[in-house]
């Protein structure tokens, strides 16, 4: 088994009344993704502050590349990258201007930042656009740049805190790409994100985090195979009637049962068999579906069970909220 590049015991948070960690766990082993998914403000933003020198743990362990990230926190921030919700980079500056910068800032030698500047341009497609001003860069370029700017240094470790939020589908699709061949190349990653593909797509591991707390983790195919079973999926065609459905569904079927809009969801041990028993149920009621799908659970479906809502539903106040009222930074 590698090592561990990232590891985390009983790490703890808290701001004034509001507790962002309640003893969190995981380890990410070298040259490998872990994937940390919750809903907004359940503490995986604050774990990554914690993990890249931004804030102070109030206990626990927290190590990156064995280095202590309280005792030694220079040291950790010479060894990591990390790239945020939005793009760093300055919009005045040219592409490679930026890139300069940040080797310089990194006491890199001049001529190590050239060559890693024509370097980093080439890999992630901005040669043609190194000398234009960033202000004219659209957003898939700028959070392209964004991760560039974190590679600089050759970072054997890289948080990427919801890297590709806002991104439209292509954009992300090249992003996913570029991180890819990064981790096949040695690095390791640490990914918060709410866009569940995204974690199917990229993770060997994934962590859920809610309210401070690890409540899962596993491969995708392990939290998959935990959910159970499969999804009937019933389209109703109005809300009325999909609560109608999900009533006596509820009350007839021996499953989970949850309406959304003009669909129930029916979870199931065996998919064919149950939806022949769910149209009898309905049709028992006059309640005719417009259509039935039957598949296999999504990290959708078990985020939703796990979490009680969808991953890119606002969650309310929580720990980035507490954290942004403490005058510690925005979430």
């Amino acid at each position: 088994m590698a090592d561990n590049a990232i590891l985390v015991e009983d790490l703890r948070k808290n701001f004034g009344e509001v507790v962002a960690l309640s003893g969190v766990d995981f380890a990410v082993p070298q040259g490998t993704i872990l994937g940390l998914l919750g809903p907004n403000g359940a503490g995986k933003t604050t774990a990554v502050r914690i993990l890249t020198t931004i804030l102070r743990r109030d206990g626990g362990r927290a190590e990156v590349l064995g280095v202590d990230v309280g005792r030694d926190p220079q040291r950790v921030r010479e060894q990591i990258g990390l790239a945020g919700q939005y793009a760093a980079v300055d919009e005045n500056l040219t592409g490679d201007e930026n890139l300069r910068l940040v080797g310089l800032l990194s006491h890199l030698p001049d001529r190590v930042v050239r060559r890693r500047s024509t370097e980093l341009l080439a890999q992630f497609d901005l040669t043609d656009a190194a000398h234009r001003p960033v202000r004219t860069y659209s957003g898939g370029m700028r959070r392209r740049l964004d991760l560039a700017a974190a590679l600089v240094h050759r970072p054997p470790v890289l948080f990427l805190d919801e890297p590709t939020t806002g991104l439209d589908p292509r954009s992300r699709t090249d992003l996913w790409e570029v991180i890819s061949r990064l981790v096949a190349a040695g690095t390791t990653v640490l990914l918060t994100t709410q866009y569940l593909e995204e974690a199917d797509r990229l993770a060997d591991d994934i962590v859920v985090i809610d309210h401070g707390e690890v409540i899962a983790a596993g491969t995708a195919a392990e939290l998959k195979a935990n959910f159970g079973g499969g999804i009937v999926e019933v389209d109703l065609g109005d809300p009325a009637r999909a609560e109608r459905a999900r009533a006596v569904l509820a009350r007839q079927c021996a499953c989970e049962v949850e309406a959304d809009g003009h669909t129930v969801m029916v979870k199931v041990d065996n998919g064919p068999r149950a939806a022949v028993e769910v149209v009898r149920t309905l049709d028992a009621e006059s309640l005719t579906p417009e259509s039935l799908i039957v598949r296999e659970p999504t990290l959708d479906d078990v985020f939703l069970s796990l979490t009680g809502h969808a991953a890119e539903e606002p969650a309310g106040d929580g720990a980035e909220a507490a954290e942004r009222r403490s005058g510690r930074g925005a979430a």
